[in-house]
């Protein structure tokens, strides 16, 4: 991939916009990680600017000229279909999946039905509308359960239920989120995340990464504020149980139809090493604690690469359609 990125020329790459921060709850994380990458593609020599769709329309990306979006938005009307669907219309190419793609894995509950669809692992789930809904859940899948939003990222509102007395606080905590509420079986073991980078049969998997999160909570704390959160890559993992869980994410992105980059999230049960997919990411965090970068490195390519790596890559699904009927 290294030897990939000296072929780039970045004057033919125009003017870039890279969208950060955005409306949506990950705000603060979206805005770290649109720094990182509005440096690191300044630093490479490209005309990169930063563009926040919470202050400007954007339609004002055509008015200023802009010929591409890295978009480093997070969660609602950032990686749900919402912005790449206007990217497609202003026929402005961008980075990561498309509209539709992008719209299936920021549903949870959608992506895990595609995913049981096509034979791949994913923990039981039901979905619930109320306090006393969660409750049944609770009786069904077991303890612990997981009770998050459908539709939200980086473990918003996001809680682990051990006892049924906990349920009503946790459905309301999902609520406010979401109207849409996933209780989810709990997989006790080792947790794992796994990035992809490309298109179809070209996709590919970085290394794995195994996470040891205090008190096994990765959080949103956890996530980007702490640094007592453990990252090992290489993962530690026996050779053929890293393999296997590529080989799933991979098949897990392109059956939802990813492409560009993206990253997923995996549990190991511990009783039996099953692994166990979890969600997707398809506009993964790029902050000094994202796990993209991380996984990139591990192989050979640095942040400011990865960064324009992806860039240049950027897309339209309008793009592709005529390129396949060609």
């Amino acid at each position: 991939m290294s030897k990939n990125m000296k072929n780039i020329d970045v004057h033919a790459l125009g003017k870039v916009a890279v969208l950060m921060g955005g409306r949506s709850s990950e705000r603060e994380v979206s805005l770290m990680s649109g720094q990182g990458v509005l440096d690191a593609l300044r630093s490479q020599g490209v005309d990169a600017h930063a563009f926040d769709p919470a202050e400007q329309e954007l339609g004002a990306l055509k008015l200023q000229g802009f010929d591409r979006c890295f978009i480093a938005l997070h969660g609602r009307f950032g990686e749900d279909g919402t912005v790449q669907g206007a990217l497609e219309l202003l026929g402005i190419p961008y980075t990561g999946s498309g509209v539709m793609a992008s719209s299936m894995a920021m549903d949870k509950v959608m992506t895990k039905r595609i995913w049981r669809f096509e034979g791949l692992p994913t923990p039981d789930w039901r979905m619930v509308a109320s306090a006393e809904e969660t409750c049944e859940a609770f009786a069904g899948l077991g303890a612990p359960m997981i009770v998050k939003p459908a539709r939200d990222g980086s473990s918003m509102g996001l809680t682990k239920v051990t006892d049924a007395s906990q349920c009503a606080a946790a459905y309301a905590l999902a609520a406010k989120y979401d109207d849409e509420v996933l209780c989810e079986q709990f997989i006790a073991g080792e947790e794992t995340t796994c990035a992809v980078l490309g298109e179809g049969r070209f996709a590919k998997a970085l290394p794995v990464i195994r996470i040891e999160a205090p008190d096994g909570i990765y959080d949103y704390q956890n996530k980007y504020f702490n640094d007592v959160t453990q990252y090992h890559c290489p993962s530690g993992l026996p050779a053929e149980e890293e393999l296997r869980i590529q080989q799933i994410v991979e098949k897990a992105f392109r059956t939802l139809g990813c492409r560009g980059w993206g990253r997923a999230d995996v549990m190991i049960r511990q009783s039996d090493r099953q692994p166990f997919l979890l969600e997707i990411n398809t506009s993964p965090g790029m902050t000094s604690h994202s796990l993209v970068p991380m996984a990139a490195r591990a192989q050979g390519m640095s942040y400011e690469q990865l960064c324009l790596h992806l860039v240049a890559q950027a897309s339209l699904d309008s793009d592709l359609h005529q390129e396949r009927a060609i």
